[in-house]
């Protein structure tokens, strides 16, 4: 290249570089809207024509312009021309866009204004370009292409036209079973299934309920026999209060006859309490020899008050279950009410909403004109920002420069202390090597009959701690033989006592076994004679009310 040529070449590419965000604006707008199918390749064609265009249309003139215009493909710089040159595009929003780096009114006088007064000749351009696409014809060179020749073949004769098969008629199917519409009667089985199992566990867990209250009210009762009793009512699973009462003489007569395996700490933990039962029989007699009164009269009254409180506290249980049931129906008929609210407090909910929304859109549209306004006056405070930029630039170089200078400075005066820490450590190891390779003594001879010599009071050779050693271990051994022996003797007499407690309490068993059976006989002879409460009335009138309920929920529901 030439001298001017490469000048030309050097001021396009450095106002390329120095303009990029200008140029990035209308050329990434081109690829978006008509350079859809362009290739990204051809980016910087694009960049280099739109610098030239905006920048040095005014020096190059309109002549030297279409001459590179019309040195490259036509098609590309007709779309590019027409959409870079439209006078709404350059008044809108390529105004806009630029006036976000430069000020708006620098970018109206020295870039928009002289493209729109270019804008007529160019059309002239963009016109030429498109009547040369319009009448642009391409010419293919012919060349001879060699004629082929029929060959002479015998003529066949013609087919015979087939005649038409038959068509094949459709098979009748079967109609639709009338099933099909049916609902199966296996789900209406299921359902009833479903209802019985529901009112049967209904039932079991009430009854559950009675019976566990009358365990434990039983329990508390014959607190002595608590741990057999439990054992044999926890065999069946649900029992009814009739059930207890009937099987409950059943499970007494057979206590007595159930093999239990006692360890050491049951048959000292059931001699002990039929200790404590005879000393409190003797003391009952006692008192009775010395004029006390007899307390079965204040034990039959306690036993007629528990039976009072079992009976109140199964009524209590009855009420509060057909109070769940009450709570339950007016909880759904609430329910119902919080619909209807609800529905009628969603319809006022929208159009709240509706009048909000309005109110919000006026209030976006207030804001982003106050934003708009806002930006303007910031592009109009930044006209000197360019050349604050280089003095900026200027500034920092200087700063850099000095804090380079200091650097170098410190570096040096940094390796010149680590060369000398060098040198001295290089000179004690030299130093430590040569102390190293001295010969050293290293045997000693060891006599175990005498002390360390450090001067302790407590110190003592070798042969005297081995003695010592020697005489603890026989100590300890004659220790140790003297507590097995002793261990020994405790469990004899521990077996002993064990032996003894049995026999005990086998004597013991009987005597109550007896006692017990005269009780139940007893119990039977006052059982059969009883008569069956009545019901309470709270009970009554609760089921009454929960009566009421449910027609007034089924008749709510129905409205709903």
């Amino acid at each position: 290249l030439n001298v001017t040529e490469e000048k030309f070449m050097l001021d396009t590419l450095a106002g390329c570089i120095e303009y990029k965000s200008l140029l990035d604006v209308v050329v990434n707008a081109f690829f978006v809207r008509d350079g859809r199918y362009c290739l990204m390749s051809e980016r910087n064609l694009y960049i280099v024509i739109c610098y030239l265009a905006t920048f040095q249309l005014e020096e190059l003139g309109l002549q030297h312009f279409s001459r590179i215009v019309k040195s490259l493909d036509t098609v590309k710089m007709q779309k590019f021309l027409r959409f870079f040159f439209n006078a709404l595009y350059l008044n809108t929003w390529i105004k806009d866009a630029w006036s976000q780096f430069y000020d708006s009114l620098y970018v109206k006088e020295n870039w928009i204004d002289p493209l729109l007064r270019w804008q007529p000749k160019v059309q002239q351009l963009i016109e030429q370009l498109t009547d040369k696409l319009s009448n642009h014809t391409t010419t293919v060179k012919t060349s001879t292409v060699t004629q082929p020749k029929e060959f002479n073949l015998t003529v066949p004769k013609p087919r015979a036209i087939p005649l038409p098969l038959p068509i094949p008629g459709l098979e009748k199917r079967p109609p639709v079973p009338p099933s099909t519409y049916k609902p199966p009667k296996e789900k209406k089985q299921l359902e009833e299934i479903k209802t019985k199992n529901r009112q049967k566990a209904e039932f079991l867990s009430q009854q559950h309920c009675f019976a566990s209250v009358q365990i434990r009210s039983l329990i508390h009762v014959c607190k002595s026999d608590r741990f057999f009793l439990s054992s044999l009512l926890l065999q069946r699973t649900f029992l009814t209060g009739r059930e207890v009462v009937s099987f409950l003489p059943q499970y007494l007569e057979v206590i007595d006859n159930i093999p239990i395996k006692l360890n050491a700490a049951a048959i000292l933990r059931e001699g002990a309490l039929y200790q404590r039962k005879m000393e409190q029989e003797l003391k009952r007699i006692e008192n009775l020899l010395q004029g006390a009164g007899d307390p079965s009269e204040f034990f039959e009254w306690q036993k007629q008050m528990r039976e009072k409180d079992l009976e109140e506290q199964l009524a209590e249980i009855e009420c509060r279950r057909l109070q769940g049931k009450l709570s339950h129906e007016e909880a759904v008929l609430a329910h119902q009410n919080v619909i209807q609210e609800n529905k009628k407090k969603a319809d006022l909910m929208r159009g709240e909403k509706a009048e909000l929304m309005h109110q919000y859109a006026e209030k976006r549209l207030q804001e982003q004109k106050e934003m708009r306004d806002l930006v303007e006056q910031i592009v109009e405070g930044h006209k000197n920002a360019k050349q604050a930029k280089i003095k900026l630039q200027k500034y920092k170089q200087q700063i850099v420069q000095e804090v380079c200078e200091e650097n170098r400075e410190l570096l040096r005066q940094a390796l010149e202390e680590e060369e000398e820490k060098l040198r001295k450590r290089y000179e004690l190891i030299q130093q430590i090597r040569a102390i190293e390779s001295l010969p050293i003594i290293r045997h000693k001879i060891v006599d175990l009959t005498e002390t360390g010599g450090h001067g302790l009071i407590c110190e003592m050779s070798i042969v005297e701690l081995r003695e010592r050693l020697a005489l603890l271990r026989e100590t300890q051994k004659a220790v140790e033989e003297e507590k097995r022996d002793q261990i020994i003797r405790e469990k004899q007499a521990k077996e002993q006592l064990l032996l003894d407690k049995l026999d005990q309490i086998s004597v013991f068993r009987a005597e109550f076994g007896r006692a017990a059976a005269l009780k139940q006989e007893e119990k039977k002879r006052k059982s059969q004679s009883g008569e069956r409460p009545m019901k309470d009335e709270r009970i009554l009138n609760l089921q009454k009310k929960i009566v009421e309920k449910r027609a007034e929920r089924k008749k709510q529901a129905g409205l709903l």
